[in-house]
């Protein structure tokens, strides 16, 4: 079995190099195991329709199959981190953020959940698509932990640019009943041990708030309740999980100020919390070109995880 499982993950290595070439397009390997979140009764239906689409980069649009991409380790240390991409809740940088983030994470023995999710504008009744989504997948995770070798204690959730969003949101409200329960599943905790939010988009006010993610989720011309509702920073509680914030000063797409407010929200309320503010690297480097500063962020992170004791 050992010998299969390392077949699998050089063949989807060899897939994803392949994928990243400007003569192949990027394609969610085949080898890959994914789980859909709703088999059944999925809310705010009907959605859009057609097949889904990818662009050569690896940018999803037209969701109408929510779902988890597993990347299993060879060797499990019993860490599991559902990963969220970004794009202004208009379309998924899976090519971008999520898969090479997941490789990473793959090779560390660390078990990583792609997740595709349902965009606002497209055609669903509600914008709460994608927050049902998250709290979804947060308890199929936590339901296969038997199965994928995953220590319930030790469960995060990352996410960058409006992915950070709502990584942020469910890791800060996950109790909100977001959907109508729709199974056993359920019942089980949405809520992450650890959160990662990589130039995460967390205000959605004044004068933080003419971003994308804002504009698809609450429309151009929010109420200040609105903005208040879905701004992080205002969601903290003492309930939210240890948080690591890595973020460049020269972000042109989420302003500086939003690491900073969302660090002011975990200081007041006693959560720890680790923080990191490159001097340049602008907006959506994934995980950053290599020997560029924010390229460090992920080994920031894995420390961050490890000195918390949720990495081993």
């Amino acid at each position: 079995m050992k010998q299969i499982g390392s077949f699998i993950f050089l063949l989807f290595m060899a897939n994803y190099v392949f994928a990243q070439s400007n003569h192949v397009n990027f394609q969610i390997s085949p080898n890959l195991a994914q789980l859909s979140l709703w088999t059944n009764k999925m809310p705010d239906s009907p959605g859009p329709s057609g097949a889904e689409k990818m662009t050569t980069g690896g940018s999803v649009t037209n969701v109408s199959n929510p779902r988890l991409i597993v990347h299993l380790p060879s060797k499990p240390n019993g860490t599991a981190i559902l990963i969220i991409s970004g794009g202004g809740y208009a379309h998924i940088e899976l090519g971008q953020e999520s898969t090479p983030a997941a490789n990473w994470l793959q090779t560390e023995g660390v078990t990583a959940f792609e997740l595709i999710y349902r965009l606002p504008q497209e055609g669903w009744k509600t914008t709460n698509v994608p927050f049902e989504d998250a709290q979804r997948a947060m308890r199929i995770i936590r339901s296969r932990a038997n199965s994928f070798h995953i220590d319930t204690n030790r469960i995060g959730i990352l996410g960058f640019s409006a992915g950070g969003h709502l990584a942020g949101f469910t890791a800060a409200q996950p109790d909100k009943q977001m959907y109508t329960p729709v199974d056993g599943i359920d019942s089980l905790s949405a809520k992450p041990s650890f959160t990662g939010l990589i130039y995460a988009v967390l205000s959605m006010l004044p004068p933080n708030n003419d971003t994308h993610a804002k504009k698809s989720i609450l429309g151009k011309s929010p109420s200040t309740a609105q903005e208040d509702g879905f701004s992080v920073e205002q969601l903290v509680g003492t309930n939210m999980p240890k948080t690591f914030l890595a973020q460049a000063l020269d972000d042109p797409i989420s302003p500086i100020d939003n690491i900073f407010l969302m660090s002011y929200a975990l200081r007041k309320v006693n959560v720890p919390f680790e923080m990191h503010v490159f001097q340049s690297g602008g907006h959506g480097w994934g995980m950053g070109k290599p020997g560029s500063p924010v390229s460090q962020w992920s080994g920031l992170f894995e420390n961050w995880a490890k000195f918390n004791g949720f990495w081993k």
